[in-house]
Order: structure tokens, then C-alpha cells, then sequence
């Protein structure tokens, strides 16, 4: 069945076509980059520039050509497949503002079921992995005379970090060293795209829980909801639906990505366990910091106090008053996103004698994202919750200037016997964010995974370009669903 639809199902992110000639070919599979850019933009921009970080091309053009090659390389590489995979790609103006962008989209250009070699019946799968296990090509030029037959369709943003209305000052690495500082890796958000093309998202909507013409996908058949004790496969199409929006419940049951689940992601799973007071005391789904002082086992426990600015729960972006800096000193401070970065959150509360830092999300939604930013100079942990537990958090606590109090006592730590972004059965976490996130829901990692992966729904600084272990679980969830 014919699918030009990537959005629908996958994270935006980069991608670049090449020449039409441009095969690549590995020891496992052959990848070939079909250019659909018109001449003098995309793949074809002559816009010289200076070789870079391995890239030697001297054009935009070329350069973006390489470094799509070195990401097929990657793949092809790692890939068996006996038919030629071809990505028709190009470069476009793509939406982007001065403060955020779409990098791009990937996806299959068709999914086929019931083919000659089909492991499981009435289901699809991605055409590129179809045509492995077909070992013939089902989608061919003749059938797709518009497409030439290619497998994947990529696009992706040739204005980002180049105008002042595109994200500026971010623009994309197009070297292949990953040395990117601040810019945004290509290599890295093509081998990300490139893993949805071959098969790692479902086609079923994630909104409505209904299948594509009926059938699911074989993405489907691996993940399983721990709350409902059900595969996607045993669901209503209302179950479905609900898995989709139940934060951290959804999980993959292949076992080439459990096995290998240990050697890429560590062992210690965030955690806020409220001790007290008995109304709302449990452990909450807690997002960890990337800086200040990590996350250990017990950890540390406190009595938990609010920073109060006008009355209400504050911020915590400029040095705390003598009224909060007596309230949390010694204590875990409660304080409010917003308006500024968490590091200057964390610094301010550390300054007035803090021992850690509860950020409250200040939007409705969950599972709690991590903490973000870079400060060597803070020591204190911290952790972020949903909009939804810090209210349960405020019950337990009176703000008003006069009447300070809380009854709140809980520990920020970690559980050292289960991976950090899998459950305790081992099997690794996909995004179920509530609400619902269009192109990013069920189709990726979740963000609590540590280390970072190649899959998760947004690109993380530090990852590399492998993507199988020990650095990263994307290539045993190909192998799980049949490459």
C-alpha cells in the first residue's frame, strides 16, 4: 500500500537527496540517494564553502551529498538486504521561525503485507525490510512511476540557521566528525530518519488506535502496555488510543533489543518518593538534570519547601529573598518553570543554602522531560515533575507569605536495579507522552533512557554515530521486527 505520509508518524527532523547515480554500496546492503532537487538548490546549491570536519566538498550542494552518503554508509553497513534501498530526498524551505524550526521528515514511501517470505500475516512492514524479506523488489519503478520506485522519502529544511527566520546561529554540521558544537549534526538526524524508513515507527494511528486499511504494523506486534497486560495486536482500537497517552507503560518486547538493553543504558531510574505526608505520598515519574550533582541511590531525603514569590509557587530566576533563602536552606526547594534556564534556577537555590531542586512543569502533559543545561558550578540534584504531581506536591503545603509551611517530605534518588528508561522486566520504554504529540508519540525511545539513543522523538548533543551497541538499541529493533 502506497504511504507518502512521514509527518503523521515521525519526529521532523533532517534529511538530503543525492544524485540519482549516487549508489552507495556496503558489504550487507546497497543504499542509493536519489536526488529530487531542482538544479541550483538543495543537493545542487553551488554555494562554495570550505571543507569540513572530513567532508571535502567545496559547494553547499556537494557537502550535503556527503554527508547524506556517510549516513547511508552507516546503515548500508550494518544492513542484509540483497535489494537495492533507495531514498528520494531533497532539500526545501521547510516551516522554521526565529526561535524553532522543522528540520526535516522521513518516512516509508509504501508498506506491504501478505508478500511471498511475510514472517507474520496480515500485517505491515516498512517496503524497505518487505523487499529484504521478499528478497525481490515489491514497490518497483514500473509500479511508481512518479517516484522511481524509491523505498524512502525524505525532506528536509534547506533554510535552517541561514536566515534570521530560521532558527539562526543553528545551523546544520555538515561535517562528518561529529565535532558539531552548537550546531545540529546531519549525519546524526539523517541515521535518526533514516531508522524510521526502514522501520522503526508504526503506521496505526496513535490518535484513534485504528489500523492502516485494517492491518497493523509489525512495530505493533512488539509493543506491549504494562498497565493493560496487552500487545497493540490484543487491543481495541480505544485501547490502543489510551496506551498511546499512558506515559511510560508502553514497552518493546523484542528480545534483541531486551538483551542488549544493559550494555547501552545504565542502570538507576530517576525517582521522587514522597515520604509524607500520607495523602499523596508514592513515587512520582520524575525527569533527571544534566547537571548538579547526579542522581544516587538512597539519595537524599528532605523536607521539601516551596520558593513563594507573590504569593504563589515562584520561579526562582533572581537570588531569593531572606524569607525564601530561611525557607529552603537545608531543605529540597519547590520552584516553578519558566522565564529562565534551569541552571539558573538550580544556582539561585543552591545560593540560598538549598540542598536540591523540584522543578514544576508549568504546562499540562507527562512524562516529566529531563533538565537541560550545563553549569559545573551547582552540586545540588534536581529533578523535574508534571504540572499534574506538582499540584499534588502544593496540597501538601500553605504558601501565603505569613504561614509558610510543609508537610512534604520525599527522596530524590535513583532505583539502582532498573535501567534507566526501561521497565523492571528490563524492556526498553517507547514515548507516550500525554496528550498525544503528532510525529513523535509511540514511534521513538522515551526520554528517560540513559545513555541517550539515536531514537528517541529529539536529538540529543551526545550521541554518536553508531547505532547499535553498546552505544544505541536502534539496530536490534530492526532485528527484532526481521532485517
Amino acid at each position: 500500500m502506497r504511504t507518502e505520509s512521514c509527518k503523521a508518524f515521525l519526529r521532523g527532523v533532517v534529511g538530503a537527496g543525492l544524485l540519482a547515480a549516487a549508489g552507495l554500496a556496503s558489504a550487507a546492503a546497497t543504499i542509493t540517494i536519489v536526488n529530487g532537487n531542482a538544479a541550483g538548490v538543495g543537493f545542487n546549491d553551488p554555494t562554495p564553502v570550505a571543507p569540513l570536519g572530513g567532508n571535502p566538498g567545496t559547494t553547499l550542494g556537494q557537502q550535503r551529498l556527503n554527508a547524506f552518503q556517510y549516513a547511508a554508509s552507516v546503515w548500508g553497513s550494518q544492513l542484509d538486504s540483497s535489494v537495492e534501498i533507495k531514498i528520494l530526498a531533497t532539500f526545501e524551505p521547510l516551516t522554521c521561525t526565529a526561535t524553532s524550526a522543522v528540520l526535516g521528515s522521513a518516512g516509508p514511501r509504501d508498506v506491504e503485507a501478505d508478500f511471498a517470505g511475510a514472517p507474520v500475516p496480515g500485517t505491515w512492514y516498512h517496503v524497505a525490510l518487505a523487499n529484504k524479506l521478499a528478497g525481490t523488489d515489491l514497490f518497483t519503478a514500473a509500479v511508481d512511476p512518479s517516484g522511481g520506485g524509491a523505498e524512502i522519502r525524505a525532506r528536509f529544511n534547506s533554510r535552517l540557521g541561514l536566515f534570521a527566520n530560521c532558527l539562526p546561529g543553528s545551523p546544520f554540521y555538515l561535517g562528518l566528525d561529529n565535532q558539531h558544537g552548537n550546531a545540529i549534526d546531519l549525519v546524526t538526524v539523517l541515521l535518526h530518519e533514516f531508522g524510521h524508513g526502514l522501520g522503526f515507527s508504526t503506521v496505526t494511528d496513535g490518535t484513534t488506535g485504528a489500523y492502516l486499511a485494517g492491518l497493523p504494523s509489525i512495530y505493533d506486534v512488539f509493543a506491549f502496555d504494562n498497565t493493560q497486560a496487552k500487545s497493540w495486536v490484543q487491543m481495541t482500537d480505544a485501547q490502543r488510543a489510551a496506551s498511546a497517552i499512558n506515559p511510560r507503560q508502553l514497552v518493546w518486547t523484542g528480545a534483541n533489543v531486551t538483551t542488549a538493553a544493559p550494555n547501552v543504558l545504565s542502570f538507576g531510574t530517576p525517582q521522587l518518593q514522597v515520604n509524607a505526608p500520607s495523602a499523596i505520598a508514592g513515587l512520582y515519574l520524575a525527569g533527571a538534570a544534566s547537571f548538579g550533582a547526579p542522581l544516587a541511590y538512597p539519595g537524599l531525603t528532605r523536607q521539601v519547601m516551596p520558593v513563594v514569590e507573590a504569593g504563589a509557587l515562584g520561579q526562582a530566576c533572581a537570588a531569593l529573598d531572606a524569607d525564601n533563602q530561611r525557607a529552603v536552606a537545608g531543605r529540597i526547594a519547590l520552584v516553578l518553570r519558566g522565564t529562565c534556564a534551569f541552571v539558573v534556577k538550580a544556582a539561585n537555590v543552591q545560593a540560598a543554602g538549598g540542598v536540591g531542586m523540584i522543578v514544576v512543569d508549568n504546562v499540562a502533559g507527562g512524562p516529566p522531560a529531563s533538565l537541560g543545561g550545563t553549569d559545573p558550578s551547582i552540586t545540588i540534584p534536581a529533578v523535574r515533575v508534571t504540572l499534574a504531581d506538582g499540584v499534588k506536591l502544593l496540597s501538601g503545603m500553605t504558601l501565603t507569605p505569613s504561614n509558610r509551611s510543609s508537610g512534604v517530605v520525599a527522596r530524590l534518588g535513583v532505583d539502582p536495579s532498573q535501567l534507566a528508561g526501561a521497565d523492571t522486566l528490563g524492556r526498553v520504554m517507547l514515548y507516550t507522552p500525554n496528550p498525544f504529540q503528532p510525529g513523535s508519540s509511540v514511534s521513538h525511545w522515551d526520554t528517560g533512557a540513559s545513555r541517550n539513543l539515536l531514537m528517541e522523538p529529539a536529538i540529543n548533543a551526545d550521541l554518536t554515530h553508531f547505532v547499535s551497541t553498546p552505544y544505541d538499541l536502534t539496530l536490534p529493533m530492526l532485528k527484532d521486527i526481521g532485517w
